[in-house]
């Protein structure tokens, strides 16, 4: 019984045809175009700030809009979203490994491990991982809502995250649009440490047993700071790879990566403008109880 799970949940995570055949295009999909994007964000942007000047100025003080629980069920859906693109990436980077594996048989600078980091040039966007990039790509949309949450719920600083989630917009469409490098082990750390921080939103925002006692619990900052330093970290392999020649001959979608970059760079001030000043808060409760009402989002 077991196995036969396992297959099943294989089959349809990385072996079903239309997971298999995808490919990248800017007609037939949802999102797919340079028009959506921009038009997306400079609305989404455009809305978050306007809404967040009205309510300034009709609420003198930062009272929260109640939102009932709609905060705890988007908690849970990016929880249980997270989960299968995880586990549908990790499968399909497994199979294409298992797939290509004779293509790199003397050719000794070629391994699983820097393909992760590293995709040679002239890679497509189109097969099994890229269908989970895709995915997560569309995700980001569900996950935008997070700035509109913290809008609405007059937090400090919700203008910062806004960005963020327009910034995390834009960066996995360019992931797609590029063929951009080290993606695959990013998606990997973001829906892993997403759906680990979104599970405990939903239990502590649903009141469910023992809530009460781990509220105070740093699970948010602690997924952002492992986030973080894999970002970190997947980004100096690709310098490693690129520039000292490790590659031989260079990673896809490195024009891309250096934007992906400053992008990330500006997150991490978001990050540290969030957390450092303020100390440490967010939607699961914060360790610092007594400020618990500035909750941040990831």
């Amino acid at each position: 019984m077991p196995a036969t799970a396992t297959a099943t949940a294989a089959y349809w995570l990385a072996e079903h045809p239309a997971i298999v055949s995808f490919r990248w295009s800017p007609t037939g999909l949802w999102f797919s175009t340079w028009a959506f994007l921009l038009g997306f964000l400079a609305s989404y942007v455009a809305l978050c700030l306007a809404l967040d000047a009205i309510l300034a100025a009709l609420l003198r003080r930062r009272r929260p809009l109640p939102l009932g629980p709609m905060p705890a069920a988007h908690a849970l859906l990016m929880a249980a979203v997270s989960s299968v693109i995880f586990a549908g990436t990790l499968l399909s980077a497994l199979a294409e490994i298992r797939d290509t594996r004779w293509s790199w048989r003397g050719r000794s600078r070629t391994t699983p491990f820097r393909w992760l980091l590293c995709f040679p040039p002239g890679t497509r966007s189109s097969g099994r991982v890229f269908f989970w990039s895709y995915a997560y790509y569309l995700s980001r949309y569900l996950h935008a809502a997070r700035g509109l949450f913290a809008v609405l719920r007059r937090r400090r600083g919700a203008a910062a995250r806004v960005f963020a989630h327009a910034a995390s917009v834009a960066m996995a469409f360019l992931w797609l649009e590029f063929s951009q490098s080290f993606q695959v082990l990013a998606i990997l750390a973001s829906t892993l440490a997403h759906a680990v921080a979104f599970g405990f939103r939903f239990w502590v925002g649903a009141g469910l047993p023992a809530a009460r006692a781990a509220r105070g619990a740093p699970v948010a900052l602690a997924c952002q700071c492992a986030l973080l330093g894999c970002n970190l970290l997947c980004h100096v392999g690709v310098v490693w790879m690129h520039f000292g020649g490790a590659a031989g001959g260079g990673c896809s979608g490195i024009g891309a990566w250096v934007f992906n970059t400053l992008l990330n760079a500006a997150l991490l001030w978001v990050f540290l403008h969030c957390y450092g000043k303020r100390g440490v808060c967010d939607d699961d409760g914060g360790a610092t109880a007594a400020r618990a009402r500035h909750d941040k989002d990831l």
